[in-house]
């Protein structure tokens, strides 16, 4: 995985499990374009948009520049990774789909305010975990707007500059037709998820 689509799900993919504790998950289906402070590749866009299916709990991240997309079910715990140019998918087992979420049930959220953030009202969330801590600004209905921290050693942001509502195409979440299957190398720490091209094809 690139680390901005590690870095989608560090920061958006995880449930609402205790009492004043924002809600992660989008109540109705939305697509959102954030600019991202993260390392890219030279001449790489510092976007990339996020699209949520409510009915199915899934998430769906285009990385900039065409690098490809990853699609993320939060409910089950499963992921896989497209990359477009080599005409590749890359499953990614649950272990580490659900490594990279935002917190654990253990962790602490202080509300610190509000904000605006491209056009909507969102509640500053502070967030103190075993393995992290960070800040994200967060709507009433589950659209993470703006976030920021660091986890296991990863620093990363990402803020919104375009929410858009209305429903999403279901064939848009699926896996593509035709591509080859590559497994991911034995022994990968969860959420560390290798680079574009380090996995190995299936037979």
């Amino acid at each position: 995985m690139t680390r901005l689509a590690a870095l989608a799900l560090l920061l958006l993919a995880g449930p609402a499990l205790a009492q004043d504790r924002p809600s992660l998950t989008p109540e109705r289906d939305v697509a959102v374009t954030y600019r991202i402070e993260a390392d890219a590749p030279a001449g790489v866009p510092p976007s990339m948009t996020v699209s949520w299916q409510a009915a199915t709990a899934t998430m769906r991240t285009d990385m900039p520049g065409g690098m490809g997309w990853m699609v993320a079910d939060t409910r089950n715990g499963r992921a896989f990774l497209v990359m477009e140019q080599m005409r590749t998918i890359m499953d990614i087992p649950a272990a580490q789909a659900m490594a990279a979420r935002i917190a654990s049930a253990e962790a602490r959220f202080r509300r610190e305010g509000t904000a605006t953030i491209a056009g909507l009202r969102c509640t500053i969330w502070s967030i103190q975990d075993r393995d992290g801590q960070g800040r994200s600004c967060i709507t009433e209905d589950g659209v993470v707007l703006r976030a920021e921290g660091a986890h296991q050693g990863r620093r990363g942001g990402m803020e919104a500059t375009q929410v858009t509502f209305g429903a999403q195409d279901p064939a848009r979440f699926q896996r593509p037709q035709g591509y080859q299957t590559m497994r991911m190398p034995q022994g990968m720490p969860p959420g560390l998820i290798p680079g574009l091209g380090g996995g190995q094809p299936t037979r």
